[in-house]
């Protein structure tokens, strides 16, 4: 994917707000324009690294990926009324899932464009190409 003109350009997407660079996403959440919702599992936030900030809400639970029954009401909870949420991921693939049932729930909804671990390379690693991490954004691990 081609990057965006601007620094806050939103493409286009269907079913909810739309897709976002990592800067873009950073850009609002360090400026309280947007409340990011880290749909990672436990499991991933703890090992792999978390973004200081971020509201950790599963969209799918760890072990057997079964849907969170709590999502709804923890993005009503995470979302003020109005707000907007920029939605993270692994790789920008459960995020999606999860801006579209936010966006059914009526919260302004963007998917982060590569999630927290970018897409895997060619030796399936993830972490070389793209994401949040390797683009040098904010985030900690434990």
């Amino acid at each position: 994917m081609s990057q965006p003109n601007s620094p806050d350009d939103i493409r286009p997407a269907e079913g909810y707000a739309g897709d976002v660079t990592p800067e873009t996403a950073a850009r609002w959440l360090a400026s309280g324009e947007a409340v990011l919702v880290d749909v990672r599992t436990d499991a991933e936030r703890e090992w792999v690294g978390f973004v200081p900030g971020a509201v950790p809400l599963a969209w799918k639970q760890w072990p057997g990926m079964a849907l969170n029954p709590d999502f709804d009401a923890g993005l009503r909870a995470a979302v003020p009324a109005g707000g907007k949420a920029v939605l993270l991921c692994r790789s920008g693939v459960r995020s999606v899932a999860a801006a579209k049932r936010a966006a059914e729930l009526g919260v302004t909804a963007y998917n982060i464009l590569e999630g927290f671990e970018g897409d895997a390379d060619a030796d399936g690693h993830r972490g070389n190409k793209g994401g949040w991490r390797r683009r040098g954004l904010p985030w900690k691990q434990n």
